[in-house]
């Protein structure tokens, strides 16, 4: 199953405990290796990444998403 991004807002400090417990996910429904990355702390918006199941639960109650996450890769042979 594909994973998806979402976006949340949390206050200082943001952890991604936090943003787990404020949209209700699971441990199992977290890349925690991804973690939370900071999208525009000044206005507190940080960035996660789920299971698709979570993404399509959580994405109209959380602040965005879910997005897709496309793996990025070399265009054409190297030069």
């Amino acid at each position: 199953m594909a994973d998806v991004l979402i976006t949340v807002r949390l206050p200082a400090p943001a952890t991604l405990e936090a943003a787990m417990r404020r949209l209700g996910l699971a441990e199992d429904e977290v890349d925690a290796a991804y973690g939370l990355v900071p999208v525009d702390p000044a206005r507190d918006l940080y960035v996660l990444r789920v299971t698709e199941d979570a993404g399509r639960r959580v994405g109209g109650g959380a602040d965005g998403g879910p997005f897709s996450d496309p793996p990025i890769e070399p265009y054409g042979p190297p030069r």
